[in-house]
């Protein structure tokens, strides 16, 4: 008994097998998440898709559209719940294995001759599936590094004309233009005249390290903005004479605090260590008299 399938082509045994065949894809499916997606979301998606292949096979000529269209969408929403590209791919091609347990079933002559162009078809529908989770996880992947690039580069007010830029991890081109721009737009919108590089959390500082840097300085200078750099610890001191590196008219500090002493007095300001405010002095008459006599600011340890 052959049930007559010898007589029907692919397009007809998907219609005629439709609930064998999807039921079986939908269990193959089920077997690879592990639990990750529910029957329900499962059934959801591959009758949509089941759908599609019938109206694609029995060359329907907006269906091939369409199903793509599917495959996309289903594409990207195992990329965003962390499916491997394998698992994605072999989603669709079960489709492939449903088919041929049926096939063996109930031994279709004409249905063999076909089949091999209907694998064809599926791998086809396969390989597109893997182009756009690949695609769509590479997007996700580069939209975090660009945030992440965002977050290690912060550029902050530490004081009226002085911006501080701590810098953390390792310095490339990418983050170096990130830091150039965020510098600029920064100074821009502050009108600063100095700005400290803190390099302290940096681990290592070679040539290419360098030129990094001076970059960076050179387009704030160009801003009428003077730089100076912070954290040159012992070993990256080392390593920068070792290297022949030389930094120019740069100022250079070995901690971030003798930087921000430095640049406070450029700006007319002195840090000395300055008595606390007297018991009952409201903090900005403390402030507003120590400013009037020219001497020191009591909460801020600064000179005038």
């Amino acid at each position: 008994m052959t049930d007559g399938s010898d007589e029907k082509s692919i397009a007809e045994l998907l219609r005629s097998w439709r609930e064998p065949v999807l039921n079986r894809w939908i269990e193959l499916v089920g077997e690879r998440v592990r639990g990750r997606l529910t029957e329900g979301e499962i059934r959801s998606e591959l009758t949509e898709v089941y759908g599609l292949v019938e109206r694609a096979f029995g060359d329907d000529d907006t269906a091939g559209g369409e199903l793509r269209a599917a495959l996309a969408e289903i594409s990207r929403g195992r990329a965003r719940h962390g499916f491997s590209p394998t698992e994605t791919a072999i989603g669709v091609f079960a489709l492939k294995q449903s088919l041929y347990e049926q096939v063996r079933r109930t031994r279709g002559q004409r249905a063999y001759s076909e089949l091999i162009d209907f694998s064809s078809f599926v791998d086809e529908l396969g390989l597109a599936t893997f182009e756009t989770y690949a695609s769509a996880r590479e997007q996700v992947i580069a939209d975090q590094a660009e945030q992440l690039l965002e977050l290690s580069t912060p550029v902050v007010k530490v004081w009226d004309g002085v911006l501080g830029v701590p810098l953390v991890g390792t310095l490339d081109s990418a983050r170096t233009q990130v830091v150039m721009e965020t510098l600029l737009r920064t100074l821009v919108d502050t009108g600063s005249r100095f700005a400290v590089i803190d390099i302290t959390g940096v681990p290592a500082v070679d040539t290419e390290v360098a030129q990094h840097l001076m970059k960076a300085v050179m387009a704030a200078r160009l801003m009428g903005t003077q730089c100076v750099i912070s954290g040159i610890r012992p070993q990256i001191a080392q390593t920068i004479v070792t290297l022949g590196i030389e930094f120019g008219d740069i100022v250079t500090k070995a901690s971030l605090a003798d930087a921000l002493a430095y640049v406070l007095e450029r700006s007319g300001l002195r840090v000395v260590g300055g008595p606390a405010s007297p018991a009952g002095t409201p903090p900005d008459a403390a402030w507003n008299g120590a400013a009037s006599r020219g001497g020191t600011t009591p909460h801020t340890g600064l000179e005038v």
